[in-house]
Formats: C-alpha cells, sequence, structure tokens
C-alpha cells in the first residue's frame, strides 16, 4: 500500500446505520461443493429478511464474477484473490449497517479465516452447505461437473482441485436432507437467537 493513503474516519458510524435500520450488520458467508444449493438458500433467506423489513443484499459467486471479478479465472491464485475481494465487498456492506449474504465455494480453509478476521466476532457467519458430492453432481445445475469430467474444465472443486469442508462454522445446513422451508427457518432461528435480528 502506498505511505500517502491515510484512513478517513466516517462521520455517520455503523453503530448509527444499524439503529436507524433496527439490526445488527453482519456477513451471512454462505460456503460449500458448486450445485450445493448456496445460491437458493441464500436468496430465500435474503427474501424472508426482506419481508421481515431487514437491509440485505446477496453477493452471488457468478454474478461477481460478471463484473468486480471478472478478469480471475479458476487457479489457486486467482481463487484466493476472488475471496479476498469478496471479503471487502462484504466489509464494506457491513460498516453500511447491511446484512450481506454470500454465496462463494470459497473451497480453501485459510481464505475463509482470512475473510473472517476482516470482521468483529459476531459479524461472520459461516454457513457451510453440506451436500454429498454424488448429489452435487446429480443435480448439475449448470452442467459444470459433467464439462469436467469430460476434462472440459480445469481446477474444478470436488473433481480436480479440493474442497476443505469448515472445521467450526456457525451453522451447518445439509441441503440433501432439509426442505428448503427447513433450510431457511434454520437460518433465521439462528440470527433471532443470537439477537441478530
Amino acid at each position: 500500500m502506498a505511505s500517502n493513503i491515510v484512513w478517513h474516519p466516517l462521520t455517520v458510524t455503523k453503530a448509527h446505520r444499524q439503529k436507524r435500520n433496527g439490526h445488527r450488520s453482519f456477513v451471512l458467508w454462505f460456503t460449500g461443493l458448486s450445485g450445493s444449493g448456496k445460491s437458493t438458500l441464500a436468496n430465500e433467506v435474503d427474501r424472508k429478511l426482506f419481508t421481515l423489513g431487514a437491509k440485505s443484499y446477496v453477493l452471488d459467486g457468478d454474478n461477481v464474477r460478471h463484473g468486480l471479478n471478472k478478469g480471475l479465472g479458476f487457479s489457486k491464485e486467482d481463487r484466493v484473490e476472488n475471496i479476498r475481494r469478496v471479503g471487502e465487498v462484504a466489509k464494506l456492506f457491513v460498516d453500511s449497517g447491511q446484512i450481506v449474504l454470500t454465496t462463494f465455494i470459497s473451497p480453501f480453509r485459510e481464505d475463509r479465516r482470512a475473510v473472517r478476521n476482516l470482521f468483529e466476532q459476531s459479524e461472520f457467519i459461516e454457513i457451510y452447505v453440506k451436500c454429498p458430492l454424488e448429489v452435487c453432481e446429480k443435480r448439475d445445475p449448470k452442467g459444470l461437473y459433467k464439462k469436467a469430467r469430460k476434462g472440459e474444465i480445469r481446477d474444478f472443486t470436488g473433481i480436480d482441485s479440493p474442497y476443505e469442508i469448515p472445521e467450526t462454522p456457525e451453522l451447518v445446513i445439509d441441503t440433501s436432507l432439509y426442505s428448503l422451508d427447513d433450510a431457511v427457518a434454520t437460518v433465521i432461528r439462528y440470527l433471532i437467537k443470537q439477537q441478530l435480528i
């Protein structure tokens, strides 16, 4: 970082914004294999938060790669940078008093830990969207597993690139066992119990 860059303190603080919004601000970090249901679950949780009057927004992995991260590929280095950037954007959302839901495979524990360290303790909620590889591969909503098995896609998580299962996530939701409604209810119950909403 250049030595002539200085952080400028803001007059309206995160606490002011949280008070006006009527809820705490935090990130729900949905992680799991492609096809596990991260985006589907996050969008339904977002819809529920919206109906409750909360200020929330979804940062979807594919959507972010259409803009902010469109120059990044899927090498390990690019995946690390992808998650670093998203973590910084999520931090801005949290500072603005909002709830941000992120849906990224984010396969490496070290990257998820680095993002967690950007936040205060109660502001980062890791949700492991658990689903057996065979179920994800059977769902294959984007046809990516089929392409990876044919060798058309390299470094595909779960096939020829590892996914490191979270060691101590705040929530584990197995989408091969839970209905979507039950999964959403589990997340909302957790947020209420933690007095975040």
